[in-house]
């Protein structure tokens, strides 16, 4: 039995102040009737003549309400919430006017006459039904009040402009092929809305629908559905990092991944070979172009796109000896990644295999459903069928046996999903949106049974609110190579971080088109440096991989894909803090200014992590560019050293070899020796860049470090953190470098340099643990140089 805390049933003060709050100005359901309230198990029940409500605390900040319609039963199963129900003391009041629970964090108000439910946190209104739930025709809906000047965020992944307010959003996963700067409908659509009043609400529903943001203009949120679950979960926290972190518990936290996964992918659709995908290798060694993976497109299979998918197996003449090649790529440092599809041609090697197995999703009357779409005419795993997830399995299974290090799941929507095919939990329609999520978890859940040790690299084309749990990577689709495809995918990024999936990435230099612009190619790679996977990946007519482009072309690739490197440390220890909080990577402005309604509409600046301000280039031929520095710091040129006082918009200039980014006053920053794979990666020699602003007093960050391949590393104690401070007063600058070891592992952090920029003259001395050391004094670029060696758990420096 879940535990949840009642107080006794009494009257007071607070139902008045909900009712001032709440009921004047608000629109009400006058048709629905208040007839009792009850205490049900671990639950709150309020019932009314056309069914009832459930009410159910998860933790004071998460509250989950159900409306069971009446001749209904409650439905409890839930495909995206992992969180139990924790110990909630709350109490419950009732006067002649409502009912009104109370916790520590949400508070609800059920007004009786005319009926209404309403939420409160710390005292304010946050929102409030409408009409609540309602059946028509063609769709059940839940609708709720709110305020014209809220901007309201979610949906999925969408190109719409980051406020999403009067947008009608289809919840169906769907491809946009050749997108630019307008989406209404992609890969990602997700029942989830997010508002500037510091709220998120998650629809806990499968069946598709529409979320409308206000669409018509009157101030109404609404949630439609064909059918299944009336269920939402309100999720509120006084900041939004304290909101990403409830989302994250309720749904669930990405599990790290590999370390190769932050390096750089040879990719592009498609390698028709063994020996193209060796040569083309080969070039980046040749090149010394840092790679870590290659990904090898539907040619694995089959010599032509159509009429192959669904072999799953090597083609033994273009691909002799796949093991072979696997191993060699492996000795080099590189991984090997496998395109699969989750549909089985009729022309398929494995046709009658899947027949035989049942493994298919079926018409009404049991048979294999087929029909055409672009690649043959085919049938569909029934991904939600035990048997077809073993059978599935199983190939990846003795793939992954023969060295393939990760999965890419393509096609995952699934593309083309006949509305009369039926699967084993429902039809198409009822769990279309879950598919690529119940596929991650297939394969997750496989890793976990066979491979425990070794994290799971999952590339997916859809999924659903609560797949990041799964380890699940998402990408942003068939975007245009073009500058408008480049143009939308800051926000797209953004708004999937946001609501828990926060690898959100692009195919780096734009998929879809013969463009062959090479500006637009370099402005799309200096922005994948700082986004979460870094995988340039197109059409074959124009080359993605820069080892293909002209001499200088190539040259500034290459300087982006080695400064991704070297931050190395710096982006790891953000998959860690992603992986224990549900931090996203990529941050919009508005988690540093809250309260300031012009920056939910940014997106063309944003925060990489804590301490990177990027401005990514969307627009050809620009070397200008107006940024706005949030008010919470000073803001230093990472590339030119400038300051930059928070709380100003300034023009910036700067060149083809980079694009404006800066870091924030006070931080530190970790940047590794230069490796050609993660294979080579090490700590050792690290160096650690302080950011001296006179106006920060104290700051802290950490640096994580652990294998970089081997599953709940920090759980088991595979892990160590070193911990970092600064001090400033007016006489000295202290840094303190402090190591956390986990119980089973040995330390890597020894020698390190420390560049503290920023300072305004040459220091006196420079004393480590109380001894004077050497140092260098840049007066050109004010930058003091020294290194360190850490061999005790706490290491002092004093920089007088």
């Amino acid at each position: 039995m879940k535990n949840t805390h009642f107080i006794k049933i009494s009257k007071g003060i607070l139902p008045l102040l909900f009712l001032f709050i709440f009921f004047s100005g608000f629109t009400q359901n006058p048709e629905r009737e208040f007839l009792g309230m009850e205490q049900e198990e671990n639950s709150v029940i309020v019932k009314t003549n056309d069914g009832k409500y459930r009410f159910q605390f998860y933790t004071p900040e998460i509250l989950e309400t159900s409306f069971i319609p009446k001749g209904e039963n409650y439905k409890p199963k839930s495909y995206s919430v992992v969180l139990e129900p924790q110990k909630v003391d709350f109490q419950i009041t009732q006067d002649s006017l409502g009912v009104y629970l109370n916790s520590k964090g949400i508070a609800v108000s059920i007004h009786k006459n005319p009926f209404q439910v309403a939420y409160l946190f710390n005292g304010k209104k946050v929102i409030s039904e409408k009409k609540g739930y309602t059946k028509g025709e063609e769709f059940e809906k839940i609708s709720f009040n709110v305020e014209a000047q809220e901007v309201l965020m979610g949906g999925g992944a969408r190109a719409l402009g980051m406020d999403r307010s009067g947008n009608r959003l289809k919840l169906y996963n769907r491809a946009h092929y050749g997108y630019t700067t307008h989406s209404e409908l992609m890969n990602y659509s997700l029942p989830i809305v997010l508002s500037s009043k510091k709220y998120l609400l998650h629809f806990d529903n499968a069946p598709i629908g529409y979320l409308d943001l206000d669409s018509k203009n009157n101030n109404t949120l609404t949630y439609e559905t064909i059918s299944g679950r009336k269920t939402y979960q309100l999720i509120v926290g006084e900041t939004w990092e304290k909101i990403m972190a409830n989302y994250t518990l309720l749904t669930g936290r990405q599990p790290l991944p590999p370390r190769w996964a932050f390096g750089n992918f040879s990719s592009r659709f498609g390698y028709h070979s063994q020996e193209e995908v060796m040569k083309t290798i080969e070039k980046f060694k040749e090149d010394d172009i840092p790679v870590d993976a290659v990904i090898i497109d539907l040619y694995w299979f089959g010599h032509t796109i159509k009429g192959t998918v669904g072999n799953l197996e090597f083609v033994r003449d273009s691909f002799p000896k796949p093991k072979k090649m696997i191993a060699d790529l492996k000795k080099e440092g590189v991984k090997t990644i496998l395109v699969t599809e989750p549909f089985i041609l009729t022309t398929s090697n494995r046709w009658d295999e899947a027949v035989e197995a049942e493994i298919l999703a079926t018409d009404s009357l049991g048979n294999p459903f087929t029909y055409d779409f672009y690649f043959g005419h085919t049938g569909l795993i029934d991904i939600f069928k035990p048997k077809a997830q073993e059978w599935f399995w199983k190939i990846y299974k003795d793939l992954a046996e023969i060295g393939v290090a990760g999965v890419w799941g393509d096609l995952g929507e699934p593309e083309v999903h006949p509305s009369a095919l039926q699967h084993v939990n429902g039809s198409a329609d009822e769990v279309h949106n879950i598919y690529g999520h119940f596929w991650a978890k297939t394969v997750f859940e496989g890793y976990r049974e066979d491979f425990p040790k070794k994290r799971p690299f999952i590339l997916m084309r859809a999924g659903a609110a609560g797949s990041q749990r799964y380890g699940l990577i998402p990408w942003s689709g068939d975007v245009s190579r073009s500058w408008g495809g480049l143009h939308s995918q800051p926000e797209i990024a953004l708004q999937m971080g946001l609501q828990g999936l926060a690898y959100m990435h692009s195919d780096l230099g734009g998929f879809a088109g013969d463009l062959n612009d090479d500006e637009l190619y370099v402005r799309w790679l200096q922005y994948g440096v700082f986004q979460p996977i870094f995988r340039p990946h197109a059409q074959e007519e124009v080359a993605s991989e820069p080892v293909f482009k002209d001499a200088q072309t190539k040259a500034l690739a290459k300087k982006a894909i080695e400064l991704r490197y070297r931050l190395l440390p710096y982006n790891y220890t953000l998959a860690f803090q992603n992986n224990q909080t549900g931090m996203p990577l990529m941050r919009p402005l508005f988690f540093e200014e809250p309260d300031n309604h012009k920056l939910y509409r940014i997106a063309n600046t944003y925060l990489w992590g804590k301490d990177f301000l990027v401005s990514p280039i969307l627009r050809e031929n620009t070397f200008q560019k107006e940024v706005y520095f949030p008010k919470t710091a000073n803001w230093y040129g990472f590339f030119n050293g400038k300051k930059y006082e928070g709380g100003t918009t300034e023009i910036i200039s700067f060149e083809e070899n980079h694009i404006p980014v800066f870091v924030r006053g006070g931080a530190f920053v970790p940047m590794a020796k230069l490796v050609q794979t993660t294979e080579n990666y090490s700590i050792s020699g690290m160096e650690i860049h302080y950011y001296f602003d006179k106006e920060v007093a104290q700051s802290k960050r950490m640096i994580y470090h652990d294998d970089g391949k081997t599953f709940g590393n920090y759980e088991n104690g595979h892990y160590e953190i070193l911990h970092l401070k600064s001090e400033n007063t007016e006489n000295k600058l202290v840094l303190t470098f402090k190591k956390e070891v986990g119980k089973n592992f040995k330390s890597r952090f020894d020698d390190l340099k420390i560049i503290v920029h920023h300072l305004k003259s040459k220091p006196k001395k420079v004393m480590m643990n109380n001894e004077k050391i050497d140092f260098e004094w840049d007066e050109k670029d004010k930058k003091l140089v020294f290194s360190i060696s850490l061999k005790t758990e706490k290491t002092n420096v004093e920089i007088f």
